[in-house]
């Protein structure tokens, strides 16, 4: 049975099954195994993980009342997605079939300057914000077109790829969670540009560091964490860099209960932009392929999130990011009431809970059927979404075709 526990809880004999924060917030390169060593209870508490998740049927469980059992934490993450639910901003978008073309031609270009631009910060070349700001203004306007098309094909960078295009996902994410929370237009591209560069820092860490597939020392884990420093002092030397990009630079690991880094603010002393880029920041993470480890279903995701938000994120952004991306983001794998599995290809204007679903299997005969798309928000369509779907369960080898159609790398 699996069990969320409080860290202070942990046991050596207890079978950990998945830690409860982002991959970036601990040293271990995986999260399931059996704890042997009390030295890995000590690595966890000194993390900013407070939660971890344990199977009792693999290891040793705790107390009565130190617990909260799988039923108890999904009630908890439907009651915060559901809060985001209502009072979207209705955000007008052309179809994504028209913006997918161009927002792949951005990607590759915004590849190329993304890894020239750190490229030559590594060099120690001063970097000049001018030079950024007409790929943060193609970005912008690819994602005020219809965000689910960049935001979607920059998720699919490969494991090498990935620093520069986590950047260029984070602006994406940046400028929709900025236009959903109504900022003004010079707002949105400052949150567009703080996320383009909000992991410059990474430029000073060796890339056997950053590639490298298993576990991080703790003197590795130790030099990652100082990416934010290391970027924000990069950043002080560069030219046209405002107090927005700087902030978000260097607090974007900060969490509202005062865990992250690296000075341990809580919540009141983020800036509403830094609380922007740590969950921007942690989507992606999670949602990519890491030289570690491969990327969750970004539905899922949104769904640890949920978990995790008491601590890590501010409620009202993490809601209206929410808002932002959809409860099933494009992408996500899911099933119908009728049998029937899809995968999401677009958002709709009338409900998070009815979007597009383009359909291509039958579990009722456990066959592929002719691919049909579905708005599950049109009145002649009588489908809807009963469930999320484990890719990795399935081995759709084509999902990303389906949804996307797009070659990008």
């Amino acid at each position: 049975m699996r069990k969320r526990i409080s860290v202070d809880h942990l046991q050596v004999g207890m079978y950990l099954q998945e830690m409860c924060g982002s991959w970036m917030d601990h040293p271990f390169w995986r999260s399931r195994f059996k704890i042997e060593n009390p030295q890995d209870i000590k690595s966890i508490r000194a993390s900013s993980i407070r939660e971890v998740w344990i199977d009792t049927s693999k290891g040793l469980d705790v107390e009565d009342g130190q617990a909260m059992e799988q039923a108890e934490v999904e009630i908890e993450v439907e009651q915060v997605l559901i809060s985001a639910i209502s009072e979207s901003v209705v955000i007008e978008r052309v179809d994504i079939a028209q913006e997918l073309e161009r927002a792949a031609k951005i990607c590759l270009q915004a590849k190329q300057a993304v890894t020239s631009m750190f490229n030559e910060a590594r060099m120690g070349k001063a970097l000049d914000a001018a030079d950024a700001m007409p790929l943060v203004e193609e970005i912008s306007n690819s994602v005020l077109r219809n965000p689910g098309a960049l935001i979607s094909l920059a998720r699919l960078k490969t494991k090498d790829d990935y620093t520069y295009m986590h950047s260029v996902a984070v602006c994406a994410l940046m400028v929709a969670l900025a236009r959903q929370l109504g900022l003004d237009a010079a707002q949105i591209r400052q949150a567009g540009m703080a996320g383009l560069l909000h992991d410059i820092g990474k430029m000073m860490i060796s890339l056997d560091i950053l590639n490298k597939p298993g576990r991080l020392t703790d003197g590795e884990f130790d030099t990652v964490k100082s990416h934010p420093a290391e970027g924000y002092q990069l950043l002080l030397e560069a030219k046209g860099v405002d107090e927005v990009t700087l902030d978000v630079c260097l607090h974007h690991h900060e969490k509202v209960d005062g865990s992250g880094y690296p000075d341990g603010l809580v919540d009141h002393e983020i800036t509403i932009f830094a609380k922007m880029g740590a969950v921007c920041d942690v989507y992606d993470a999670i949602t990519s392929n890491r030289p570690y480890k491969s990327g969750w279903d970004p539905a899922e995701s949104l769904r640890k999130m949920a978990e995790w938000s008491k601590g890590h994120f501010d409620p009202m952004i993490f809601q209206a990011f929410v808002k932002s991306v959809g409860i099933y983001p494009i992408g996500s794998l899911v099933r119908l009431e009728s049998g029937r599995i899809g995968v999401v290809i677009d958002q709709t204007e009338k409900s998070l809970l009815t979007p597009k679903v383009k359909v291509f299997y039958s579990t009722k005969s456990n066959l592929r059927i002719p691919p049909e798309v579905l708005d599950l928000s049109s009145n002649v369509v009588r489908d809807k979404i009963i469930a999320r779907e484990d890719p990795d369960k399935w081995h759709f080898v084509d999902l990303n075709e389906l949804w996307g159609g797009v070659t990008l790398w």
